[in-house]
């Protein structure tokens, strides 16, 4: 049985496992073994592991259980860093802002240590517990495809090596290799929505839905979720073209798709365009398809629907943009690069600001770029205090250049890794 657990981790970072591995441990028997098994697979293959923890300061145990995890990382030889969370305002969904928080401080702590790779411990329980609650808030295939083996969040990999062992198998093992762990009491409050279903997986059990069967139904949605991202991908290559940061289908053969593709295609193009971390909700998506197909304009997670001739162009709203500004060096609005050529250039004092009104009105050329009004109003335009000095998308300013980060192609492949 053991050895089906080391074949996990083997499968899941083999033939090419990172020099240096992270591994996110809270000191809970899951993570705990995860720390050892990846500690002996690092060791067997001549690469590295540091360990980190995330003490939320949440509960008076944290303290201990962070202490539990360097006693253990220190006794195996494991270089281990503790972080800590502070951000709580009582605001928002609690374990939701923890998880949040919780990636962004592994990714920070990752990117430090030049670490491209974090291993989490989520088993085959975790992943039936994620497609229940997926289920009861009426989620479609990507939803109850559950959590994903890999992904990359912050810049970072995340990997989830255990998808296919069950939390009695880990437990089991670590008795096995005498090992210690702690369980977080906050694993039997039934406050938390998770806990809730834990419990109801008891009751279903007798049924035959099991944790072992619901991760077994989220691994074939997740196929079929492949299945419709390559199609949607195949349609995208097709009928869509990327201008001015914008996304712009033709319209008639966007009709003919199944509701599904179409749906697809919209959510990655305001995904692609907002750079939001989680898709729009599917309510938002559902009203803009409608405003869409009755010609009408529609909005959703800051990026605006509008059928311009026989297109339809989706792209960035004008107020979410409206009060940024950035040096040249930094991308505006967290995906667009504008440069010059020209080496002569006077580069003091400017800044990177929307277009606006203001700015098109003095853009005397901007009808033969073929770019509709609205779409012009909300892309990057280059200002030294209020001059205007170019806008590069709106046919004014020599030699500027406005490029989104990744290219055109960076939608197109985000529709296979989605």
């Amino acid at each position: 049985m053991f050895r089906r657990l080391t074949q996990q981790v083997s499968d899941a970072f083999l033939p090419h496992p990172p020099a240096v591995t992270g591994v996110a441990v809270s000191g809970g028997g899951d993570s705990v073994a995860l720390l050892h098994l990846m500690h002996g697979f690092c060791t067997l293959h001549g690469t590295k592991v540091r360990a980190v923890t995330v003490n939320h300061g949440l509960r008076p145990e944290a303290e201990t259980e962070a202490q539990s995890v360097a006693d253990f990382c220190e006794r195996h030889g494991i270089a281990h860093d503790t972080l800590h969370w502070s951000g709580w305002d009582g605001i928002g969904n609690l374990q939701n802002e923890a998880r949040k928080a919780r990636y962004g401080l592994i990714a920070g702590w990752a990117k430090q240590h030049e670490i491209s790779t974090v291993a989490l411990g989520h088993t085959a329980d975790d992943q039936a517990e994620t497609l229940l609650m997926r289920l009861a808030r009426r989620a479609g295939v990507d939803g109850l495809s559950g959590m994903a083996p890999r992904m990359t969040r912050h810049s970072v990999i995340w990997v989830r090596p255990l998808l296919r062992a069950g939390r009695t198998d880990l437990r089991d093992y670590l008795l096995h290799q005498n090992i210690k762990w702690i369980d977080d009491p906050s694993n039997e409050d039934p406050s938390f929505e998770r806990v809730r279903t834990r419990e109801a997986l008891k009751v279903l059990e007798p049924l035959g839905i099991d944790a072992q069967g619901l991760a077994q139904v989220a691994g074939q949605m997740a196929e079929a979720r492949k299945a419709l991202n390559w199609q949607c991908f195949l349609v995208a290559r097709d009928i869509v073209s990327i201008d001015a940061g914008a996304v712009v289908i033709e319209e008639r053969q966007l009709r003919v798709q199944p509701d599904e593709i179409q749906r697809r295609l919209i959510v990655q193009a305001l995904s692609w365009i907002s750079g939001e971390e989680y898709p729009a909700r599917r309510s938002a998506v559902s009203a803009m398809m409608s405003a869409m197909r009755k010609g009408q304009a529609g909005t959703a997670d800051g990026c605006q629907l509008r059928r311009v001739g026989g297109e339809i162009w989706i792209f960035r709203e004008y107020k979410p943009v409206s009060a940024i500004t950035t040096p040249l060096q930094v991308l505006w609005d967290g995906r667009w690069e504008l440069t010059n050529e020209d080496t002569a250039q006077d580069f003091v004092g400017l800044h990177v600001g929307v277009l606006g009104d203001h700015g098109l009105a003095q853009c005397p050329n901007w009808r033969q770029t073929g770019r509709p009004h609205p779409v012009l109003l909300s892309t990057p335009a280059v200002w030294r205090g209020d001059e205007l000095v170019a806008a590069p998308l709106a046919g004014y300013g020599q030699n500027w250049h406005a490029e989104v980060d990744g290219g055109a192609e960076s939608f197109y492949g985000a529709l296979l890794s989605h």
